[in-house]
């Protein structure tokens, strides 16, 4: 009887220590000698004003929330890790469309981004080509209170974009 017990409870013992779970950052893909990272302005490829500066503020945030790294927007600091973004798409289409305005009442922001992070010695540590978010944001065809919604969109699209970013260069495997 105490035999079974014995081995009831360490196979118990045995099956959580293997469950998966780990620390933040414990399953990184950062050098344990990286200290700094720098985040340097997005480049893009569209015409669209201002997404680029969203879009980086919003990664430096997550990382220095979430990251044991010193994080900084300046590449030419020398330091030890570097993570490029660069914006290919950006479109915004009508979702809905009002019958009795003839106007679209609701538009779909879709970003298309990609990201190489690359330690000093130039090895790529994480890239992802085809990262695609998408935010949705109302439209209003009254005049004398109109107020543009894209760039509250296009900054929750930017939070969720680096909120999944920086899962995936600290937690994935």
């Amino acid at each position: 009887m105490r035999v079974r017990a014995f081995l009831l409870i360490t196979l118990g013992f045995l099956a959580l220590s293997g469950c998966g779970y780990h620390t933040l950052g414990a399953a990184t893909r950062l050098p344990p000698e990286a200290h700094t990272l720098a985040v340097p302005i997005f480049a893009t490829r569209t015409n669209a004003y201002h997404t680029e500066t969203v879009m980086t503020d919003a990664v430096i945030r997550e990382f220095a929330a979430r990251s044991r790294l010193r994080v900084t927007p300046d590449a030419n600091a020398d330091p030890d890790i570097v993570l490029h973004g660069t914006i290919l798409q950006e479109t915004v289409a009508p979702l809905t469309y009002n019958t009795s305005t003839q106007e679209s009442s609701s538009f779909l922001v879709t970003l298309v981004v990609a990201v190489k992070l690359t330690s000093r010695d130039g090895h790529i540590l994480y890239e992802n080509k085809n990262y695609v978010f998408r935010q949705q944001y109302q439209s209003t065809t009254d005049l004398p209170v109109y107020f543009d919604e894209s760039p509250a969109a296009v900054q929750r699209l930017s939070r969720d974009f680096a909120r999944a970013l920086v899962a995936d260069v600290l937690e994935s495997l």
